[in-house]
C-alpha cells in the first residue's frame, strides 16, 4: 500500500506543478503541526527524521552496538603509523592508542546518553543546548566537514577497488591508458576503481540506520578474520622478523609527546564521538548504546592498531623497503607483485574486498548517515535522511578528493586537526545534559522558532554560554593548530596545540559550566525552579506548545486521541508545565 501511494505520486509529479511541489516536500508531523505558533503558514521545523524516533524503529539492541563499534573499530591498521610518525616505538605507541581509545570511548558514553534517551539524533540535540538558530552553525559546520571526509574515503576504498580489478584483470586493468592529465591527481585506472567504489555505495543511501542492522553486523564478521589474515602472512612470510620495532625518536620532553600521541589517536575518533546521537537514537534501551561501545571501541582498536604495527615492522624489516607499507592496500599490491599467482589473486580478492566493505560501512556511519541527519534539520521542507544520503553521495564526487589529497596537504591537516572544534561542541552537550538540566529535554518545544519558546529560544535563538564557552575552548589550542599549518608559531602554542582535543573539551566543559552558574539561561532555570529530577522528562508522551499531547507509539509519532477536554486535565495533571 505504501508502495502504491509513492508510486502515485511520483507520477503525479510530472503532471502538474502542484503534483511536483507535492512530490519533493516531506510530509509534516504532528510536533510540527502543534509545536509553533506558525504551523499554518506552511512553515516547517521538523519531519519525521527530526521527531523522536518512534518504538517500532527503535530496534538497535545491545549487541547491535557491539558488532557495529566492532566492525568501526577493528579497521584501524594504519593508526600506529601516526604514532610511529611522531616518534614513539612499539610499546608506547600501543599504550597512546589504548588510552586515546579509552578517553574517547568515556565521552561517546557520556554523549550518547541524550540521544538513547529521548531518541533525537544530534541536530535536535544541538538545538536543545545551542539554540534554535544557534544550532544551525554547529550542525552546518559538521554537515560540510562530512562531505570532504566522505570524499576522502571514498578516493581510500577506491584503492582496495584497484586491488580487486587487478586480481580479476590483471594486466589489462593495469595497462589501461591514462588520459587524465597528471595535474589532476588521478588515472584512468584510478577513475574507473573510485567510479565502481562510489556506486557500491550508491543502495545504501536510501536506508536510515535502524535498517541497517544486518549490514553492519555483516562488517564486523568479514573484517576480522581479512586483519587477522593479513596479519598472519605477514608474520610466517617474515618468520616474526620485528627488527627493533621501531625504537623511540623521541627528543626533549617525553610528556609533551605522549600527549602529543593522545590527541592524535583521538583524532581518529572526534567525529565518531561528536556523531554519537545519530546512532544511539536507534536504541531499544537507555544504556544500551552506551556500555557495548565502551568495552569494544578501545579493546578493537588497540588490537587492530598492533597488528598493523607488528606486521609492517615485520614486512620493513624483510624485505628492506625504504618505505614502510603502512596502507593495507600498499600491502596488498605488492604482494601481488611479487607472488603473482592464480592462489594469490584470489587469496588478496577476498582480503580487499573485505577491506573495502569496512571502508564502505565506515563511511556510511561516520559521514553518510551525519550528512543526512544534518541536511534533514537545515532543509526540512524538502530532505530526509535518505534524500541527505544521495546528496552527499553526488557532492563527495563533485569535490574531486583525488585533487585535494594529491595536492591540498595543508587541508588535509587542517581535516586531521578538525577535532579540537567538535571537542569543544561535546563538551557543552555533555555539561548542559549531566550536570545543568539534569538529563531533561523538553521536547515538544524544540520545534518552535518564536519568542514564545521559553526554553530553546534562548537570546535570539542562540545560547550566548554556549557560544562564549565554544570560542574559549578553541582559543588556547588554536594557535598551536596553525603552527600544523605551516605558520611558525612559539613552542607554548605548539605545546598547547598539541593537547588538541583535551584542551578544548575540559575549557569548554568548564567556562559553560561557569557561566551558567553565574548566569543561568531561562531553560535552566525553569527547570530549578520547578525542582525536576534526573531524566523526569523522559517518555513516549510529548506535550506540544500548544498543549497537545503527541504520542510515540508504533512506528509513528502522532496526536493522542484524547478529547479536548481530556487533554487539558492532562495539561493540568503536570503542574510544571503550567509555570511555562
Amino acid at each position: 500500500m505504501k508502495c502504491a501511494t509513492k508510486a502515485t505520486a511520483f507520477k503525479d509529479a510530472f503532471r502538474s506543478r502542484d503534483g511536483f511541489r507535492n512530490f519533493i516536500q516531506t510530509h509534516d508531523t504532528a510536533l510540527d503541526r502543534h509545536g509553533h505558533p506558525d504551523s499554518g503558514s506552511g512553515s516547517r521545523w521538523s519531519n519525521e527524521d527530526l521527531d523522536p524516533t518512534p518504538p517500532e524503529k527503535r530496534t538497535w539492541k545491545w549487541w547491535n552496538f557491539v558488532t557495529f563499534y566492532m566492525g568501526l573499530s577493528f579497521g584501524n591498521w594504519t593508526l600506529g603509523s601516526t604514532m610511529v610518525g611522531i616518534g614513539l616505538n612499539w610499546w608506547q605507541s600501543i599504550l597512546a592508542i589504548f588510552t586515546s581509545q579509552l578517553i574517547s570511548s568515556v565521552a561517546m558514553f557520556f554523549n550518547s546518553r541524550c540521544a538513547s534517551v529521548y531518541h533525537i539524533g544530534y541536530p535536535i540535540v544541538a538545538r536543545s543546548v545551542f539554540g534554535i538558530y544557534g544550532s544551525f552553525y554547529f550542525v552546518g559546520a559538521r554537515a560540510a566537514l562530512a562531505i570532504i571526509w566522505y570524499g576522502v574515503q571514498l578516493y581510500s576504498g577506491a584503492s582496495f577497488m584497484s586491488n580487486i580489478l587487478r586480481c580479476i584483470f590483471g594486466h589489462k586493468f593495469t595497462d589501461i591508458p591514462n588520459h587524465i592529465p597528471a595535474s589532476v591527481g588521478i588515472t584512468t585506472s584510478g577513475m574507473l576503481a573510485f567510479f565502481l567504489f562510489w556506486l557500491v555505495h550508491f543502495p545504501f543511501c536510501a536506508f536510515r540506520p535502524y535498517q541497517l542492522r544486518g549490514f553492519f553486523w555483516f562488517k564486523s564478521i568479514i573484517v576480522l578474520p581479512a586483519v587477522w589474515g593479513l596479519f598472519i602472512f605477514c608474520m610466517v612470510n617474515t618468520k616474526g622478523n620485528l627488527g627493533s620495532v621501531y625504537s623511540s625518536q623521541i627528543k626533549g620532553s617525553k610528556g609533551w609527546f605522549i600527549m602529543y600521541a593522545i590527541n592524535s589517536g583521538m583524532g581518529n575518533t572526534a567525529t565518531l564521538i561528536t556523531n554519537q546521537p545519530d546512532i544511539a537514537r536507534w536504541s531499544k534501551t537507555k544504556s544500551g548504546a552506551q556500555w557495548s561501545q565502551l568495552i569494544t571501541n578501545p579493546l578493537a582498536v588497540t588490537l587492530s592498531a598492533s597488528l598493523g604495527i607488528l606486521a609492517t615492522a615485520s614486512i620493513n624489516n624483510s624485505w628492506n623497503l625504504e618505505t614502510p607499507l603502512w596502507n593495507p592496500w600498499d600491502l596488498l599490491g605488492a604482494i601481488l607483485d611479487r607472488y603473482w599467482s592464480a592462489s594469490t589473486r584470489l587469496a588478496v580478492f577476498l582480503s580487499a574486498f573485505t577491506w573495502m566493505v569496512s571502508i564502505l560501512g565506515t563511511n556510511i556511519a561516520a559521514n553518510m548517515i551525519p550528512f543526512g541527519s544534518d541536511s534533514s534539520m537545515l532543509f526540512p521542507r524538502y530532505i530526509t535522511i535518505p534524500r541527505g544520503q544521495f546528496i552527499v553521495e553526488f557532492l563527495a564526487f563533485a569535490i574531486c578528493p583525488w585533487k585535494i589529497l594529491s595536492s591540498a596537504s595543508v587541508f588535509t591537516t587542517f581535516l586531521s586537526g578538525y577535532g579540537l572544534f567538535m571537542a569543544s561542541v561535546v563538551a557543552i552537550m555533555v555539561c548542559d545534559y549531566y550536570v545543568l538540566t539534569k538529563g531533561n529535554i523538553f521536547i515538544g518545544h524544540l520545534y518552535n522558532p518564536s519568542r514564545t519558546n521559553r526554553h530553546y529560544y534562548y537570546t535570539r535563538g542562540w545560547n550566548i554560554q554556549g557560544v562564549v564557552a565554544y570560542l574559549c575552548g578553541i582559543a588556547l589550542p588554536f594557535p598551536g593548530f596553525i603552527g600544523t599549518l605551516g605558520t611558525n608559531v612559539s613552542t607554548a602554542a605548539t605545546d598547547l596545540g598539541r593537547l588538541g582535543w583535551l584542551l578544548s573539551f575540559s575549557i569548554s566543559f568548564v567556562v559553560y559550566y561557569a557561566l551558567c552558574k553565574v548566569w543561568p539561561t531561562n531553560n535552566q532555570k525553569i527547570i530549578m525552579d520547578i525542582g525536576l529530577q534526573w531524566e523526569e522528562q523522559y517518555g513516549d508522551k510529548v506535550l506540544a506548545e500548544d498543549g497537545t499531547e503527541i504520542v510515540e507509539e508504533g512506528g509513528d509519532v502522532h496526536e493522542s486521541n484524547y478529547s479536548t477536554t481530556e487533554r487539558i486535565v492532562a495539561i493540568e495533571s503536570k503542574p510544571f508545565e503550567d509555570k511555562h
